[in-house]
């Protein structure tokens, strides 16, 4: 899916593939990234079965630090995750649903930034012959097409809504929402998998600048009074002499 990805926070969870549903015992990576510390973080959820829990508690594996792995998944499985720190810090939610239908639409799991290209995939489970598959946007069909794909070329706040696929003969998917964010400022941290290293760097520019600009503008202070202490001292040895 060509998107960008929005994050309002510094520490994000990413899912990877990154949508939000998925085929029973389909595998998800879910880690928690974080711009300054990309340790302390602990992946969670919340279904209706088994209320809050921690990864490695019986749904999931730690692969990594901040990283949790379902290898095998199950409707169970659907629900809200997140990371949250030790100190009870929270990052952003995202909902994944775990489908045993036949078709599943394939929609990214996080916000999309406004102006974005935004590639929906219409996915049967079994692609033994050519289907045809319908999109539909609020329950109103948008698209109809053999290849199971559609394309927002710009994605706007208009593109907003509930969306659902069909392919004849298998059924309709689960319903994904969509949501366009808008940000005039420019002021909130876009993540996507190829450009967060330098965004990382880019996060210890931004909070490093201000204090060697302070450490810089102290030693010419310093320098100053050293000079003219020095000069207060010439002057009254000559006013002796």
């Amino acid at each position: 899916m060509l998107v960008t990805p929005f994050c309002l926070m510094l520490t994000c969870l990413q899912v990877s593939p990154d949508r939000s549903q998925f085929f029973r015992y389909d595998s998800i990576s879910l880690s928690c990234e974080d711009l300054i510390n990309s340790t302390g973080w602990k992946v969670k959820r919340k279904t209706s079965d088994s209320g809050v829990r921690p990864c490695y508690s019986g749904w999931g594996f730690p692969s990594a630090a901040s990283t949790c792995t379902i290898g095998n998944t199950y409707p169970t499985d659907t629900g809200v995750y997140w990371c949250e720190s030790d100190t009870g810090e929270r990052s952003n939610e995202v909902n994944i649903t775990i489908t045993d239908r036949a078709v599943i639409l394939e929609s990214p799991a996080m916000p999309v930034s406004e102006g974005a290209a935004v590639v929906l995939y219409c996915k049967a489970e079994t692609n033994a012959s050519k289907h045809k598959y319908n999109f539909f946007k609020d329950g109103r069909l948008i698209r109809s097409n053999c290849s199971g794909e559609m394309t927002l070329l710009s994605a706007s706040k208009s593109d907003e809504g509930l969306y659902t696929c069909s392919a004849a003969g298998l059924g309709e998917s689960e319903g994904s929402w969509l949501t366009v964010f808008s940000d005039p400022n420019n002021q909130h941290v876009q993540l996507t998998s190829v450009s967060f290293p330098g965004s990382r760097l880019l996060c210890h520019l931004i909070v490093g600048i201000p204090y060697l600009l302070s450490t810089i503008l102290l030693g010419l202070i310093y320098r100053d009074r050293k000079r003219e202490k020095l000069d207060s001292i010439y002057a009254y040895s000559v006013a002796i002499k």
